[in-house]
Parts: structure tokens; sequence; C-alpha cells
């Protein structure tokens, strides 16, 4: 799995700029301001930074998306919007590096999912967009990661706060599948929470 920190300072050294040191001890903390949207109801989003603070996860209760018999006319298209205050040391910026999506599909043949994300900071019109479909017949394990070079990144402006928004969405659409079935798609990691696991890039502010 890719280490942002590291692949960001490879990345600002092979452009001439020099590399931040290491980050201090607890140099990354993360709140969640808001958790908007029918894949995450009040209370089912919980957001932890991992022990490296190189990431952050976003880990669900319920993020699923499906068409069928079963299936509600609104249950073909899930979506969690998610607004986070994320707060390092005076004199650092951070950005988004890298996003690891993992989760289980079942889709019947003709029948097709996509996994849709975006983020941008409050009061920003620059956006980060990935988009990854899954075509049936599909009845297996998902893992997709999106890596953002470093002229796309969208970087937090330095000495201002700012929350970070991110958009999450599943859709499935029924297709060419066979009448009377079910095909679904969740973010579903193996000990069975919902998550997805951002990694940050950072840098120091200029003097």
């Amino acid at each position: 799995m890719l280490s942002a920190i590291t692949a960001g300072a490879m990345m600002l050294t092979s452009l001439g700029v020099p590399a931040a040191p290491p980050p201090p001890p607890d140099w990354m903390t993360i709140g969640v301001v808001s958790a908007n949207g029918s894949g995450c109801p009040k209370g089912s989003a919980v957001v932890t930074v991992s022990p490296d603070l190189k990431a952050f996860t976003v880990a669900y209760s319920e993020f699923l998306a499906q068409v069928g018999p079963e299936a509600k006319p609104t249950d073909f298209r899930k979506q969690c919007q998610l607004s986070l205050d994320i707060k390092v040391p005076e004199g650092y910026t951070f950005a988004v590096a890298s996003t690891d999506y993992r989760g289980y599909a079942r889709l019947e043949k003709g029948a097709s999912a996509t996994e849709t994300a975006f983020y941008y900071f409050q009061g920003e019109s620059r956006t980060t967009q990935s988009r990854t479909q899954f075509d049936g017949f599909w009845d297996k394990d998902w893992q997709v990661t999106d890596k953002v070079p470093l002229e796309s990144m969208s970087w937090s402006k330095c000495g201002e706060k700012r929350y970070l928004n991110i958009n999450t969405e599943l859709r499935v659409l029924a297709g060419k599948a066979p009448k009377g079935t079910t095909s679904f798609i969740t973010m579903d990691s193996s000990d069975g929470n919902l998550e997805t696991i951002y990694r940050v890039s950072w840098q120091k502010c200029p003097a």
C-alpha cells in the first residue's frame, strides 16, 4: 500500500522542491463535522487516524446500493457527504494523495455498477474526482486505489481553517440483466465494516 508521505516527498524532490522533514508526533487530528446521505445515516460513519499517522479511515455501518425485486426504487443509488475537520501543526499544509476503496459486488450479466468519489476544501472551486465501473457478471471482492499526481492535488490553504468535504457514491443499474434478479455493490472490508482509506501528502507552508 502506498505511503503517501513517502511518495509525496519523492515527488517534491523530483520537482526540485525540498522534501518536508518527518512530521512531529500526533501531527494530525480528525473530527467529523457532519455526515449526511443515504449511505451514512446519522451515527453510522466513524473516522479514525492510522497508528503511523499517514492515513485516515472512514468506516460505515451501512453503505449498499442494489436493484431487484426486494429493493426500493431509491436503493439503486446510495451516497455519503462527509465534512471533516483535519488539524495539522501551524506552518503545514496537506492534500489527499491516494484513496483505497474496497468492497464486494454481485452483479448479474447485463447489470453494471459504479463507484464515484470526489473531494474539495470548503470554499474552494477545485475538485478532485474519480470513477470506477464494474460490469456483470461479477461476484467477488473489488479494490481500487486512486493516486493523485502532485500537480493535481488540492491543498489546504496555509493559515486558514477549511473543512475537507468528501462525497462518495455507489450506483447500480439493472441494464439488460434478467428480470427478477438482484444486483448490488457495497464498500465492505474484511472485518465486515464498510470503510475507505485516505492517504495524505503534506509539506511546509512558505516562510
